[in-house]
């Protein structure tokens, strides 16, 4: 087996698995909105990261970054922002897939945000 391209897509792979048990982890499938959130982005982030482990592309990274930033919003826009534990879960765990999104595409010179930062890189 080859490695994968991206160490983050590895991770994201697990924070998506994370969401799909969380619920559960954290007892609080009881709560339908958030219930349904994590179980869909969960499996949403499984699968395009698995993609991304398989065979790279920068749409793939954009779309985590996607994902990771409705988890941020989702406790306010779905009502449950007054559950502490679930919405901590949903905006961290948000937060590091929208970090490691944009870690991916700002250090993978294939990627758009890769190739400007070389650009840069090389401008006197």
């Amino acid at each position: 087996m080859t490695r994968p391209k991206h160490w983050q897509d590895a991770v994201n792979v697990v924070l998506g698995a994370w969401l799909v048990l969380s619920p559960w982890a954290l007892r609080f499938q009881a709560d339908t909105p958030a219930l349904a959130n994590a179980m869909i982005l969960g499996f949403a982030l499984l699968a395009v990261a698995l993609g991304a482990v398989v065979a790279p592309h920068e749409w793939e990274e954009w779309v985590e970054g996607a994902i990771g930033l409705w988890l941020i919003a989702s406790p306010w826009l779905l009502g449950f922002s007054s559950a502490p534990t679930t919405m901590r879960n949903a905006v961290l765990s948000g937060a590091a897939i929208v970090a490691l999104a944009l870690w991916t595409l700002a250090t993978d010179k294939d990627f758009s945000l890769g190739r400007q930062k070389q650009v840069a890189d090389r401008a006197p």
